[in-house]
């Protein structure tokens, strides 16, 4: 039975079409996804359904009745909640008032907040998600960001008596959980499913999706393409339809092998949050660090941009016996870092591609290297642009106003901006699409075969063995093995993680 229909949904920003004539049927009780390249208009579309963005055109029906949609408050009524894919957290209140801040807050005598209560709630929220490490009086500003997630979860959660939740609408909800996590996420969807909820679910992860949506509908350029029922698609039909072109590979072949010169040289290398780094890199290689959450990765990608100050051990670096001494410092190196978190960590969101782009090579861009060039800027960015196949209205446009993968695009082009000899990524294809990703490896394989080494982090086990040569596994903060990728399983990497 259908239980919510949205038909003729069109949005315009200019001349660009965020959605053009789109629509979405969810039935009662079924988890659908919605999928997509990034820009295809997924997320607008979530906008319009949590009354942030007002359409030009859309006729929504609920139980076969047309409903009005002017605002956040109707979507209230109606039962939706809604996790969208940044965090939109306040950190510097604790976790239990971000649970519980969407509600009226519980009060003693009607007058004073009943603070037990709202603990109350906020723990039996988490406790659905069985979470129990996380406390309800901690600061948010404090938690992991897959904790912080979770926290964002669990304000679904909470039971509102004046409007019954009926849709759950998630965006990305597992882009910064592990495995377990994840996990325990989809309990929670299945048994809201049970309980008579629909799910709507956004995700790039093509597992997640195949094993747990009953439905997937599949948008591109705004447009509804098709609807099906994951028994009857594939994963291969999926991407067809998301990019308008076959990708047969999941991971382009390496063209060549790493040179045998070598490039690094670590031994016994420890930092304050890193201990017993111990290998060597060869130019070309690309080097993939796993382990649990928090358990050191990105303290390793740290070590090498300069922000891990070495306190003991012996490290031979582009001819040098020492590490950047600050991340200035390693880009003039050419050391390259994405980071994972790209709105906090990456981009200056209301400052424009070119911006974010040319920002650690403006010395190259000037004019005696005093004065950079506007001219010089946009041609470099315009070039870059083109590389990492970018989608953009103009190079002057804000980054805020980009979809999420094409963000990251902005900041891969600052990475390649001057080719890099290290190339630090710290989960770069977190939060984009199938296309976008493909277009990543190609990139990385590309730098890789002209002899640039990468390290690289990822909580996607075969994404690290489908990209990398070897793995360096993290335990604790520390080195706990390295393994060859050739005939390595998931399976057998996560195993390792707890050996």
């Amino acid at each position: 039975m259908t239980f919510l229909k949205l038909d003729h949904v069109t949005k315009r920003y200019g001349a660009a079409a965020a959605l053009d004539n789109a629509s979405l049927e969810i039935e009662a009780g079924e988890v659908h996804a919605l999928m997509g390249e990034n820009g295809a208009g997924k997320s607008t579309l979530i906008k319009v359904l949590a009354g942030v963005v007002r359409p030009d055109d859309c006729s929504l029906h609920i139980d076969g009745s047309k409903v009005p949609l002017e605002g956040p408050d109707d979507a209230a009524r109606q039962g939706f909640r809604f996790i969208h894919q940044e965090l939109n957290i306040v950190p510097h209140l604790s976790v239990a008032e971000n649970i519980v801040m969407a509600q009226a807050y519980p009060r003693r005598f009607g007058l004073a907040v009943d603070w037990r209560r709202v603990h109350d709630k906020a723990g039996a929220a988490l406790e659905r998600l069985d979470v129990d490490h996380i406390d309800t009086r901690r600061k948010t500003a404090r938690l992991s960001t897959g904790d912080q997630m979770l926290v964002k979860i669990a304000a679904t959660l909470v039971s509102s008596d004046a409007h019954p939740a009926r849709l759950y609408v998630m965006d990305e909800p597992t882009a910064a959980l592990t495995g377990q996590e994840c996990d325990k996420l989809f309990a929670v969807i299945e048994g809201l499913k049970q309980s008579g909820a629909s799910v709507l679910f956004v995700s790039h992860r093509m597992n997640e999706v195949m094993q747990n949506c009953d439905r997937v509908t599949i948008y591109r350029d705004g447009r509804t393409i098709e609807t099906s029922r994951i028994a009857e698609t594939s994963r291969e039909r999926i991407i067809e339809a998301m990019t308008g072109r076959a990708i047969r590979d999941t991971y382009p072949a390496r063209t060549g092998t790493p040179a045998r010169e070598m490039f690094c040289t670590v031994e016994k290398l420890r930092t304050k949050h890193v201990d017993g780094l111990e290998f060597s890199l060869k130019r070309g290689e690309i080097l993939g660090v796993a382990g649990l959450a928090e358990s050191g990765q990105s303290e390793v990608l740290h070590a090498f941009l300069g922000d891990e100050k070495p306190l003991s051990g012996a490290v031979t670096f582009q001819d040098k016996q020492t590490l950047p001494s600050a991340p200035s410092v390693a880009w003039k190196r050419r050391i390259a870092y994405v980071p994972r978190e790209r709105r906090r960590e990456g981009l200056m969101l209301r400052r424009s591609i070119v911006d974010n782009a040319v920002l650690p090579h403006l010395g190259q861009l000037g004019s005696a290297r005093i004065f950079s060039s506007r001219r010089k800027e946009r041609i470099h960015t315009g070039a870059i642009a083109e590389r990492v196949r970018l989608k953009y209205s103009r190079l002057g446009q804000p980054c805020y106003q980009l979809s999420g993968g094409n963000q990251q695009k902005v900041v891969f082009s600052r990475a390649l901006g001057k080719t890099p000899e290290l190339l630090l990524l710290d989960e770069p294809t977190r939060g984009v699409d199938v296309g976008a990703k493909f277009d990543i490896y190609t990139l990385v394989r590309g730098l890789s075969a002209a002899g640039s080494t990468t390290i690289m982090t990822s909580s996607d086990l075969p994404e690290l063995i489908g990209m990398c040569d070897r793995i360096l596994v993290m335990r604790d903060h520390r080195q706990h093995a390295i393994v060859e990728t050739d005939g390595l399983t998931p399976a057998r990497l996560l195993q390792m993680f707890y050996e």
